[in-house]
């Protein structure tokens, strides 16, 4: 992933100049701040597409700025949105929150979105991704395919529910299985992360879990050329290898844009902190690797919708 320094370049893309916005409902135009850029094939990406989403779904004009990284960076960029008549900002990661709180009473005709923060304004949201589930069941499938018996989890930061979720499901699955979980402390410090690969690797790990969407493409391809597995992280990353990806715990940032621009145009969108999962299908697993056997993707599949319809983890 190229990552921008220095001198910022601000992109304002209109993707449907033509279209009218509707006559009924609440959206006028919407925007999306990114704070680095929709190019990394993973988050970036992924909010992009949601705004596609959003563009054909209720065919209005949709804009977005990438290298918002900064607090003024983000109130001139909210400027020229308010000026463009632009209703409804997403804030594409949890750093947005603080900012939107601090904007949102100079700007109530908009509503702000952002992601893992804590939204405090009658016009902000905050989408929160409920973690520990996904990264239970993907420690399911990596306890269960491993041979060496030791596992590993390169983590951005220790608060994120995924991470204790994959060691509990993999001590489930397997009670054997050492869990070796080690952070990066940022999301995208790509040396650090390969630091932590080489090493883990050497001492024997032979499925990898790189939650953090900025440094796990890097980690997979060196992981994919030892010939060993990785579950990966926020996109279904099969198509980086079916024999080396073995599932994927995967949050659907695009459907949940389209969910939330759905209920804020019928005016039913709440502020405050929204927490989102299994349930909402908009995090499952991603494709399964033709190496994991039949009978244990059966196994975890019914898990997995027990758990949609209870609420309880195959541990409770």
């Amino acid at each position: 992933m190229m990552k921008r320094f220095g001198l910022m370049f601000f992109f304002l893309l209109s993707l449907a100049a033509c279209a009218q916005p509707m006559n009924s409902g609440e959206i006028k135009k919407v925007g999306l701040l990114v704070p680095e850029t929709i190019d990394d094939q993973v988050w970036g990406t992924k909010g992009y597409k949601g705004l596609l989403k959003i563009q054909s779904r209720f065919d209005v004009d949709v804009f977005y700025k990438e290298s918002m990284n900064s607090e003024s960076i983000v109130q001139q960029a909210v400027e020229e949105f308010d000026q463009k008549g632009i209703n409804l900002i997403y804030g594409h990661g949890n750093e947005f929150a603080v900012y939107f709180n601090k904007l949102a009473e100079e700007y109530p005709n908009i509503h702000f979105i952002s992601f893992n923060g804590d939204a405090k304004r009658s016009n902000t949201t905050s989408l929160n991704f409920e973690g520990y589930a996904m990264g239970f069941f993907g420690g399911m499938v990596a306890a269960h395919m491993t041979e060496t018996d030791r596992i590993s989890v390169i983590a951005a930061y220790e608060w994120q529910p995924e991470v204790e979720g994959f060691y509990e499901g993999a001590h489930f699955e397997n009670e054997n299985v050492k869990v070796d979980i080690r952070y990066v402390g940022h999301w995208d410090n790509h040396d650090k992360a390969m630091e932590i690969v080489n090493s883990v690797l050497l001492e024997g790990s032979d499925v990898v879990y790189p939650a953090g969407d900025g440094y796990n493409v890097p980690v997979i391809e060196k992981v994919k050329e030892e010939g060993l597995y990785v579950i990966g992280y926020v996109s279904d990353q099969s198509d980086l290898g079916e024999s080396t990806i073995l599932t994927s715990t995967v949050q659907r940032v695009d459907q949940l844009y389209e969910l939330t621009a759905e209920q804020y145009n019928k005016g039913k969108l709440e502020s405050g902190n929204l927490f989102f999962d299994f349930q909402d299908n908009v995090i499952t697993l991603g494709k399964f690797s033709p190496l994991v056997d039949d009978q244990f993707k059966v196994s975890i599949n019914n898990h997995i919708q027990s758990y949609k319809e209870t609420g309880k983890l195959p541990n409770q």
